[in-house]
């Protein structure tokens, strides 16, 4: 079986052929959803975004031209909508509760520990205190997992920038846990 790549499939797209669009939404919607939870900690609100950039995918689908990788466009339509979310709203981040972050990953078993959701809280809660840019950041290296790299693509700028700004992201957060902890 041949498998389209991301650029092909969205080229499709703009071909003309939009039910490939589902195609992407399905790889890619629970990626997206985390990516936003962790920027919003609204799960409602995090759903709805990504209905948001998959609609603005369609209808901007024009503006594709297949030269950068797929999910370098696709997350940069998510940091605009968040963008005209914040500035729409002026609203700070609402935390929601470990039980919305859990969902991400598909649930967790009943037996966990309760020591894991509670450290989980306390770093959602810690994240709350970063800046946007600090928190984006964040979010796609370690929860995306996305390589620095791809991370220098979606955000325009180098690498070399990216990796300064997750370290400096990294220690305010600590700074910020520890002050937590006392």
């Amino acid at each position: 079986m041949n498998t389209l790549t991301d650029n092909a499939i969205m080229l499709k797209v703009k071909a003309g052929d939009l039910d490939r669009m589902g195609m992407l939404f399905e790889r890619y919607n629970r990626q997206l959803y985390g990516f936003l939870f962790h920027m919003t900690y609204q799960r409602e609100l995090s759903e709805d975004m990504v209905q948001q950039v998959f609609y603005k995918m369609l209808k901007y689908r024009h503006t594709f031209t297949g030269t950068g990788e797929y999910i370098h466009w696709m997350y940069s339509i998510a940091r605009n909508v968040l963008k005209d979310h914040w500035r729409k709203n002026k609203q700070q981040v609402q935390y929601e509760g470990v039980e919305a972050a859990e969902s991400i990953a598909g649930g967790l078993v009943p037996d966990e520990a309760f020591e894991k959701k509670q450290a989980k809280a306390e770093l959602h809660r810690a994240m709350e205190k970063l800046s946007e840019s600090q928190r984006e950041i964040l979010a796609l290296s370690r929860f995306q997992e996305l390589k620095c790299q791809e991370i220098a693509q979606i955000l325009g700028m180098t690498e070399g920038t990216v990796k300064v700004r997750i370290h400096r992201a990294m220690q305010e957060l600590k700074s910020i846990y520890v002050k937590m902890e006392r």
